[in-house]
């Protein structure tokens, strides 16, 4: 399993989101990510998600 990070943040770059999501490759992950940011209605606020290697999977600001 790799762990990959998701972080979303308010509109004066306050971080309101900073989770961990372990999963076995990139596209799990991402689906992963984006239920999270579905459940907690944040897919509008700024947010970023990233490999293990520091590859940008998801972002939006």
């Amino acid at each position: 399993m790799k762990t990959y990070k998701l972080t979303a943040f308010e509109n004066n770059g306050e971080k309101i989101l900073d989770e961990s999501i372990q999963a076995e490759h990139d596209e799990a992950a991402k689906e992963l990510a984006e239920k999270l940011l579905a459940e907690r209605n944040l897919l509008e606020s700024t947010h970023r998600f990233t490999s293990p290697s520091g590859k940008l999977l998801l972002f939006h600001s």
